[in-house]
């Protein structure tokens, strides 16, 4: 008991006490000490990848409606929960069309990675290769592309929705290659790769780029309809119905025809 405890301190980097650990050993306080370091820095670490990552919000997956899109494979889905495909640092493409859940399937699995002690970043591919473009000093692009590439999980949203020049194309076969059978990657994308050429007009890497991606990937298609267009519109009728409410109480208002609940205001 004695010794993991030791161990444990020593882990913590609390040098002072293991340096005494003759004279604290058999102190009662001793193991309720470094189990508070040891939960005071597992929180601290949590708060800290958390905000690296930059998920921002999004709806659980707990939350999402597999009943809407025509064609998903939840069974697949859920296995990327489980994470085992970052042991083996195979990347994952999420290919449909917009408002399918693409980026919120993304964002969980990024989430649960995080909350399980990994380092994680979510960025879309127009302000990853932007900022990276704007770079005007080698030192600190070589910097922020090895910052990229040690990422245990990198997602790249939204692939394929912007056009981009050669330079851009490049910086992104850049990292994903340095990523290759070291890392996990995500990407998520609304056209096939044989449109890609199209979001990489002129790029000559494109053809490598996909290869280098697809290599030990797994690649889960979704169909269907805009979730977002759908929430829209229920969104617009629930507006509309409320607004023909109270145009309807207000008829009856000035008719004389409202019963006492309808002598407020709007």
């Amino acid at each position: 008991m004695s010794d993991n405890l030791m161990n444990r301190a020593r882990a913590l980097g609390l040098h002072g006490l293991v340096a005494h650990w003759d004279e604290v050993a058999d102190c009662d306080w001793l193991p309720a000490l470094i189990a508070w370091e040891e939960e005071e820095r597992r929180a601290r670490s949590l708060k800290r990848r958390l905000a690296d990552a930059r998920l921002g919000e999004f709806k659980p997956l707990a939350d999402f409606n597999w009943d809407w899109p025509r064609s998903c494979d939840r069974m697949a889905v859920e296995d990327l929960m489980s994470l085992n495909f970052l042991n083996e640092a195979a990347n994952v493409v999420l290919v449909g069309p917009n408002g399918v859940g693409k980026s919120t399937i993304a964002a969980n699995i990024a989430h649960r990675a995080v909350l399980e002690g990994h380092t994680v970043r979510f960025a879309t591919a127009a302000s990853m290769l932007g900022e990276l473009a704007a770079l005007d000093s080698d030192t600190l692009l070589q910097r922020k592309l090895r910052f990229y590439a040690r990422q245990h999980l990198l997602v790249i949203d939204e692939v394929g929705y912007l056009s981009y020049s050669n330079r851009h194309a490049d910086l992104l076969f850049n990292i994903v290659s340095s990523r290759t059978q070291q890392n996990s990657t995500i990407v998520t994308t609304n056209r096939p790769f044989s449109e890609w050429s199209e979001a990489f007009p002129n790029a000559t890497c494109v053809v490598a780029l996909v290869d280098r991606l697809v290599h030990n990937a797994e690649i889960i298609a979704i169909d269907g309809d805009s979730y977002r267009r759908k929430e829209a519109e229920e969104r617009q009728k629930q507006r509309s119905a409320e607004r023909r409410r109270r145009r309807e109480a207000k008829a009856r208002r000035r008719s004389g025809k409202g019963g006492p609940e309808d002598t407020g205001g709007d």
